[in-house]
């Protein structure tokens, strides 16, 4: 398998790079995770620049990128600020792929522009404080009124960016099939529609942008918002699902090698014992770790995305993936508060930030226990 990247993606990683540094500088990530404000100067910057345009094709307004080309993207910005890889992710993943795979023509040529020139952005709502992993015993309903229109009524918990999004991708029951992932839909719904009142969740990390709980009251939409067809809902929300690996791994494992530089740095400035503490081989050790883990991780996600790239990808691979990079993220910064000692729990650091924001990684987005389940599933168990 050639992991080689081209010249093209090469380059784009440079520009990236300084990119980001220049719209995206240190005190302004802190200033956004310290009063919870969503990082609106940066992501403008980025829909300015086409970037949300990137694995739209041409037809539709985007330059037409692949899985690998968007994990570049992601890993780069996850480097500078993991929130605003997600509020990327969440468009391209949600808004983008999601109707570029299952959309009718009508939808992608409303929607794909307008994500490509930045003008749209996307949330998720599939969690009900009754179903977590049990994803689909979801219990929040689109009821058939007439020939072409539903009401919503229920309500959904831990919608992250619902409260900056211009529409959420929504996962409802349609119908109650004995088999219950049979009686799922998705709709493609307008945030801002009447019924729907939405409430900021406070959290330990991400709290830049954050997560919400969002009602759902009476609230009117027609056929012509369902993604899909009627009752195949579970099956797309897999296969965003798989998407949704590749984007928060690539971002996760930016944000933890940024975190590793930084305690790198440290460990070779600090002086003990009149010594830098990266010459004592427990400090060494650590950072040795954790520079595997970043390798294997950057290499787990790119595999991923080659896979996705030639249509090859599976769950039980999605998982793996999953389960490693965010396990790795954990750890990483972990080992990185620990080589900074108690300046690493002092909120002048950045160090907290990585270490609050990564402890979501393996509970969110499918918790580690249930991706051991999925392997384990694989392996005939």
């Amino acid at each position: 398998m050639d992991f080689t990247f081209t010249q093209e993606q090469e380059e784009m990683r440079a520009h990236l790079d300084s990119f980001l540094k220049n719209i995206c500088p240190d005190e302004y990530v802190e200033k956004c995770d310290n009063d919870g404000v969503p990082p609106y100067e940066a992501y403008k910057a980025l829909c300015d620049g086409g970037w949300l345009g990137l694995i739209i094709p041409e037809e539709y307004g985007g330059t037409g990128g692949d899985a690998i080309d968007l994990a570049i993207l992601l890993e780069e910005t996850g480097k500078r600020f993991e929130e605003l890889a997600m509020w990327l992710f969440r468009t391209m993943t949600w808004g983008a792929f999601a109707i570029m795979a299952h959309g009718s023509e009508d939808q992608k040529k409303f929607f794909l522009p307008k994500i490509a020139k930045g003008e749209l952005s996307f949330a998720f709502g599939l969690t009900e404080p009754s179903s977590g992993s049990d994803a689909a015993a979801l219990k929040t309903k689109a009821e058939a009124i007439g020939n072409d229109k539903y009401l919503i009524n229920g309500q959904k918990v831990f919608t992250s960016g619902m409260d900056i999004s211009d529409y959420c991708l929504v996962v409802l029951r349609t119908s109650q099939e004995d088999m219950k992932q049979k009686g799922i839909s998705t709709f493609m719904i307008d945030t801002k529609k009447k019924g729907i009142e939405i409430k900021k969740i406070d959290t330990l990390g991400h709290r830049s942008i954050g997560t919400t709980q969002v009602f759902y009251n009476d609230v009117e939409v027609t056929k012509d918002d369902i993604i899909g067809e009627i009752g195949g809902g579970w099956k797309i929300c897999d296969s965003c699902l798989w998407y949704e690996r590749l984007c928060l791994s690539a971002a996760r494992t930016g944000a933890a090698e940024a975190c590793f530089n930084l305690a790198l740095e440290y460990a070779k400035t600090r002086e003990q014992f009149d010594k830098p503490i990266g010459k004592n081989q427990a400090i060494s050790h650590k950072l040795a770790d954790m520079k595997v883990m970043i390798e294997l991780s950057r290499l787990l996600f790119y595999k991923f995305a080659t896979s996705i790239n030639a249509n090859e990808a599976s769950r039980h691979e999605a998982a793996i993936l999953k389960l490693y990079t965010s396990e790795s993220y954990k750890t990483i910064t972990e080992h990185a508060m620990q080589i900074y000692g108690g300046y690493g729990f002092c909120m002048e650091y950045p160090i907290q930030r990585f270490f609050r924001d990564a402890r979501l990684s393996v509970i969110g987005a499918g918790t580690s226990e249930i991706q051991r389940n999925i392997i384990a599933k694989s392996l005939g168990l």
